[in-house]
């Protein structure tokens, strides 16, 4: 198993397999809320997380939407 890291909201995160955006989601307990994910500075559509894989030294940085008014 090869391991590789990204960095997610600035800190070092280790991956251990091949993983798309929508899996690291998951992992990280974020499914179904409102956020945004933006890859190599790069917004990725919720639509499109499936298909986007990481790779090792990806910046990946996920912010929580906050509505208003």
């Amino acid at each position: 198993m090869t391991e590789y890291a990204i960095q997610l909201n600035g800190e070092s995160h280790s991956l251990t397999s091949r993983t798309s955006a929508a899996e690291l989601i998951e992992q990280l307990g974020l499914g179904g809320q409102r956020i945004a994910v933006e890859i190599n500075e790069e917004i990725v559509p919720r639509s499109q997380l499936a298909e986007t894989p990481l790779a090792d030294g990806d910046k990946v940085e996920i912010v929580h939407a906050i509505g208003g008014g």
